[in-house]
């Protein structure tokens, strides 16, 4: 029952955090960065784009940003210079926390941008009416291949969350060790300047003939 009730976080963990949609503001001359933590391996797909602030007009010159994404160890994935709109694909080469910022052109008149950004990873990022159609797939196959990776990322997700687990508890040994020596050392220093005291304390009443 635990463990189901283990798997049933994970699938919904999966479900929720594989898609992130927002829609943000900023203002020209500043910059807007979103991270999101990706495993390796796994697909990443983006799409952005600025909101036109009337739809019956094109949108203005003045809207343009630059981005990029860069992955945890700061290598460059993705750069749209001066740009409305773009997408980026790639699969992380490591595991971490993957960064995309969005950096909005600077200008005489401050103009306040309106961004939508897709992003999403694992699972979530697999085209499924694309894959049926290139494939030539019935839907009961298709969906058999859509199970099939789901049941491949909860395997990945419950190895990942058992190395963090791995990891989290060598921290607390190590923390534990480190903090027992302090304590040891603690107590040696509050002996030894105990010490010194009662040492002061016997130098100065033996001068003054009290002892």
């Amino acid at each position: 029952m635990c463990r189901f009730g283990i798997l049933v976080v994970v699938i919904l963990g999966l479900l929720s955090t594989t898609v992130q949609s927002i829609r943000f503001e900023i203002q020209s001359g500043h910059t807007k960065c979103i991270s999101e933590e990706v495993k390796t391996n796994a697909m990443t797909v983006g799409n952005y784009h600025i909101v036109n602030p009337t739809e019956t007009h094109p949108l203005p010159e003045s809207h343009k940003i630059t981005v990029r994404v860069t992955s945890s160890f700061g290598n460059n994935l993705h750069t749209g210079d001066l740009v409305e709109s773009g997408k980026f694909a790639f699969t992380a080469p490591e595991t971490g926390d993957y960064m995309a910022c969005f950096w909005a052109v600077e200008q005489k008149q401050p103009v306040t941008l309106t961004v939508d950004f897709e992003w999403k990873t694992g699972y979530a990022a697999k085209d499924w009416p694309n894959v049926a159609k290139k494939g030539s797939v019935d839907v009961m196959e298709m969906e058999l291949k859509k199970l099939e990776d789901t049941i491949q990322a909860i395997h990945d997700e419950m190895f990942y969350l058992r190395e963090r687990e791995e990891e989290m508890q060598e921290l607390n040994k190590s923390t534990t060790s480190k903090m027992a020596w302090f304590g040891f050392l603690s107590l040696f220093v509050c002996l030894s300047v105990a010490g010194l005291q009662l040492w002061h304390l016997k130098s100065f009443f033996e001068r003054k003939k009290l002892l």
